[in-house]
């Protein structure tokens, strides 16, 4: 590659960041010409070229590009002091290029306007909202535990394969469309990660490829945590970027999705955001609310719990650091906690719905 073709490609890190802060405020904007506009059709169209593959092309690249850096990095060594800047500009090219087609494939999403504004709701909520939204929900997540398990103190078992699980995902914004047509999700591009393994050891359960569209789901999770971590993924590819949406999304396909078990996992998943922060305001009447719920939902929580710490290892600490730091750099300012926030979206959606 020429110098000068290497000098362009490094010089696209200065209009994109430009366009980033741009971004940063106009929300709408980036809502109606990027959103909804521009990244709908280059979405579908990943969807449409790699959506078919059995397996993650995404991941494969990652895996091949992992290996070809690494071997680079190992001939290169002795250019960092002898042949500085042309080793800087070739790094540089290759970080213009990703820097740019991150955010033109998908980064941009992370600037649109708060999904509690185009669902015209309020994005905060008292105790007694939280408690009132929190006991619907112990309320329903109790139900359908009985009508599944047939006794309170037995744990939902989901009688699907993990595969079975990930095509029944969609169904879930299937039932939305008609409310909210942006939701339509065809073609599909959802599957299992082939770097499960190192994924659980890093303590994530998913993720969006942005340069391929395609939705990863950690394969070695509880079957439990299949229904809402799908649907999760899918709100990425569908838009909705930052993490406390996405998990709201979540929830939401899961409990509209016609099958009873992806009820029970969506309720039960809105359920332990609400007791988390519960737990937060007032422990007190946390413990008492936990009394209240069936043990067999219990077993389901405890059943995650215990996967997590039996993968748990000191690298997960600085992994979920690097995520906390790449996600205060894409608008979400208190990282991991950003998650959190997904109750609000929760209390003042359901505060009003019977369920």
């Amino acid at each position: 590659m020429r110098k000068h073709t290497k000098l362009i490609l490094t010089g696209l890190i200065v209009p994109t960041y430009i366009l980033v802060q741009l971004a940063k405020r106009f929300p709408e904007f980036v809502d109606r010409y990027y959103s909804d506009g521009l990244y709908p059709f280059l979405s579908k169209f990943f969807r449409y070229i790699l959506g078919w593959l059995p397996f993650s092309f995404g991941d494969f690249v990652y895996g091949i590009s992992l290996i070809l850096i690494l071997r680079w990095l190992v001939l290169n060594r002795k250019r960092i002091y002898k042949d500085t800047v042309k080793w800087l500009l070739d790094v540089g090219a290759v970080l213009g290029v990703v820097y740019f087609a991150f955010h033109l494939l998908w980064g941009f999403n992370y600037y649109r306007n708060p999904l509690h504004e185009n669902l015209k709701l309020e994005d905060n909520y008292t105790t007694e909202q939280l408690l009132s939204v929190t006991k619907k929900l112990i309320e329903k997540s109790n139900s359908l535990q009985l009508q599944i398990a047939k006794n309170d103190t037995v744990k939902v078992v989901l009688p699907y394969t993990k595969t079975e699980i990930l095509k029944q995902t969609p169904n879930g914004y299937k039932a939305l469309e008609k409310e909210f047509p942006h939701l339509e999700y065809h073609p599909k591009s959802l599957k299992k990660s082939i770097f499960s393994i190192p994924l659980t050891y890093m303590g994530f359960s998913g993720y969006l490829n942005p340069l391929t569209n395609e939705a990863q789901v950690d394969y070695l999770i509880p079957e439990y945590k299949f229904p809402t971590t799908s649907a999760h993924e899918i709100a990425h590819q569908l838009g909705y970027a930052l993490e406390n949406e996405a998990n709201f999304m979540g929830f939401f396909a899961s409990v509209n999705n016609p099958d009873i078990y992806f009820k029970y996992c969506g309720y039960t998943f809105g359920l332990r955001h609400c007791l988390r922060e519960v737990y937060k305001r007032n422990p007190d009447t946390y413990f008492e609310l936990v009394e209240t719920i069936n043990p067999g939902i219990i077993k389901n929580y405890q059943e995650v719990q215990d996967f997590w710490d039996s993968y748990k290892n000191p690298s997960e600490i600085f992994f979920k650091s690097t995520y906390t730091t790449y996600l205060k750099a894409n608008n979400q300012a208190k990282g991991m906690e950003s998650y959190s926030y997904v109750v609000a979206l929760l209390v003042n959606y359901l505060q009003n719905k019977t369920l």
